[in-house]
């Protein structure tokens, strides 16, 4: 989950599910199978946040041990509820200063990298916390592209307010790109390096599951929505609302991309 973000904005467990864990989950299933490293290693998750990815690398990698790190205590605390089990162990800590005294075997960042304050840093920290030949690897949402429910929320947010454009993750994040990612990973030194996308289809039952979440006040665009007064929260929704593609029975599919990067140590 995001790190070193201002008081408040990732704070409830609970709020970021409703809001974009569940669909977080998902695409990490996706992540894990394309990763195929084996099983029985050691797995670093950087930024575990609820702990959607750890959860989903003890479902499908059968780990020898999986440590979760994240800068958020609220986070952490929630991780430790969702995901009991003997092999993972849950820590608050900091991306751009990994300790380990044994290393591990493959390093995972899920939709993390993009927020922090220095990725080169917190990049090369992974590559330093794994051994020689092992796997880092991370995946971002693709804020200015296909990440559907974020970018009819900030396009509705911009025609009607012009502040809102620099709020927006799509710009606030050019990092999310699969051009970018790859050479980040380059960079700091690893190898064979690739990328592709993860396409999740958000399906919402109607206006309300899509639109009660982002008043949880969770990541960027809740806290904007949560900002302003109740007559421009009122047209903000009601300018989302009529760009949605709407069914005849009210449900709401969207498209949900993010775009993943491995390397090799």
């Amino acid at each position: 989950m995001p790190e070193q973000q201002p008081p408040g904005e990732w704070s409830s467990g609970s709020d970021y599910e409703a809001y974009v864990g569940r669909w977080s989950r998902r695409a990490a299933r996706t992540f894990i199978e394309w990763l195929d490293a084996g099983a029985g290693l050691r797995w670093l998750d950087v930024g575990c946040g609820t702990g959607a990815l750890s959860a989903t690398v003890v479902e499908l990698a059968d780990p020898a041990e999986v440590v979760g790190m994240d800068a958020s205590s609220a986070y952490v605390d929630d991780a430790r509820l969702r995901l009991a089990d003997p092999r993972v162990r849950f820590e608050v800590g900091n991306a751009q200063s990994i300790a380990t005294d044994t290393p591990f075997d493959v390093a995972v960042s899920g939709l993390v990298v993009n927020f922090l304050p220095d990725p080169p840093s917190a990049v090369a920290a992974m590559r330093h916390a794994v051994r020689p030949g092992g796997l880092v690897s991370a995946y971002v949402w693709d804020y200015a592209g296909r990440m559907d429910l974020m970018r009819h929320f900030w396009d509705a947010a911009s025609t009607l307010d012009e502040t809102a454009r620099d709020l927006d993750e799509g710009v606030r994040f050019p990092l999310c790109n699969p051009r970018r990612l790859a050479a980040l990973w380059d960079d700091a030194g690893l190898g064979s390096v690739e990328t592709r996308a993860i396409d999740v289809r958000t399906v919402f039952n109607d206006f309300d599951d899509y639109w009660s979440p982002f008043l949880g006040a969770q990541g960027p665009a809740p806290r904007y929505l949560m900002s302003l007064p109740e007559s421009q929260q009122a047209a903000l929704r009601e300018a989302v609302r009529a760009s949605l593609p709407i069914a005849s029975d009210g449900s709401i599919s969207l498209l949900a991309r993010a775009w993943a990067v491995r390397g090799h140590t």
